[in-house]
């Protein structure tokens, strides 16, 4: 039954359902090989709502693969600022200089062309291909993975190398060569407003009939994933210095998260440290102003914020620290936590 739908009837049913429900996104009105390619980097890890206002504010910073090229990594990171990992901004950037310096600023138009570029996985590679250049490679993203597993009844681990490849030669085979672009923007859409993680819509599926998940009862179940992740805890104790209304910061480095961005002087510590122990190692009085609890793919942050003012501000002169004033802190990109921290407290004067 299922062999005979994938070759006669999937395809038309699936561009059928997708022509009457597809949302109007920005990124669906162009084809352009350089808006597709911010866009699905974008939302490789941003839901559609959030990445909407992103999208459009990326582009209209850097409206072509040349204006990115040529921009700072400052820049690009601060029009990043709050999409979180940040290695998509940077590889992006890198991405833009090889597409500058090797393809003369034109978008490569072949998949091997296209995956070489750094950042880009054979998913984000196939929806390029696809939808720029019409080229039948299908994509699968967790959306596909989803819906696949749950309609063929596929229980092998989609994060397992067995499982990514037995789901991408199923969603080859499945694909309609005529229509690659929609057909692949069907599919995820599908797993996007029907097929969803918790709380699908499987009564009104187009593929409800047939799909062995509902069947057997096991739509809560799939797809299956065997990989549990490991998340590390951090315990971040921020020093918000204020001297003569300057602030002082420090830039990220070395590879750990938030690479490149700036943040307020740090103590970070095993545990989570009192007051007096962070004025101990500081050499100076302190306040305690706020705490924050920050959730990463795979580290937590328990970050607290102590101020500092007038005289301590010495303390931080030299050349790992600048001093800017409040109203430039707009013009360096830091992580949420800090720009959420900002938000709230820049109320803080010295004394």
């Amino acid at each position: 039954m299922h062999k005979i739908l994938i070759m006669t009837e999937f395809a038309s049913i699936l561009l059928e359902w997708y022509d009457l429900n597809k949302r109007d996104l920005p990124w669906r009105s162009t084809n352009d090989p350089y808006e597709v390619w911010i866009s699905e980097i974008i939302l490789q890890q941003t839901q559609v709502i959030q990445g909407i206002g992103y999208y459009e504010k990326f582009l209209k910073a850097f409206p072509n693969v040349r204006r990115l090229a040529a921009a700072s990594e400052d820049q690009v990171l601060k029009m990043w600022e709050g999409l979180g990992y940040y290695s998509r901004a940077r590889n992006l950037h890198a991405a833009a200089k090889s597409v500058v310096n090797d393809f003369d600023g034109v978008f490569p138009s072949t998949y091997k062309d296209i995956i070489a570029l750094k950042g880009i996985g054979p998913y984000t590679a196939a929806a390029i291909a696809s939808i720029s250049f019409g080229l039948p490679h299908a994509v699968v993203d967790g959306n596909v993975y989803r819906f696949l597993s749950r309609f063929y009844g596929i229980e092998t681990p989609i994060d397992s190398t067995i499982g990514k490849k037995e789901f991408t030669a199923l969603a080859n085979e499945l694909l309609d060569r005529s229509a690659p672009a929609a057909f692949n923007q069907a599919l995820m859409e599908m797993g996007a407003l029907v097929c969803k993680p918790k709380n699908p819509q499987c009564q009104v599926c187009s593929f409800n009939a047939g799909c062995l998940a509902v069947g057997r009862n096991l739509v809560d179940k799939l797809p299956v994933k065997t990989k549990k992740v490991k998340q590390r805890v951090r315990f971040f104790h921020y020093i918000y210095v204020v001297n003569e209304d300057k602030v002082y910061i420090e830039r990220r480095s070395g590879n750990d998260i938030w690479k490149g961005l700036y943040q307020l002087p740090l103590i970070e510590s095993d545990v989570e440290m009192e007051t007096e122990e962070v004025n101990r190692q500081l050499g100076c009085k302190s306040i305690f102003i706020s705490k924050k609890k920050h959730i990463l793919s795979h580290q937590i942050i328990y970050a607290q914020f102590y101020a500092v003012l007038r005289d301590g501000g010495d303390l931080f002169n030299g050349n790992k620290y600048q001093a800017i004033t409040i109203d430039e802190l707009d013009s360096y990109a830091f992580p949420q936590l800090i720009v959420d921290f900002f938000n709230e407290k820049t109320n803080i004067k010295a004394e």
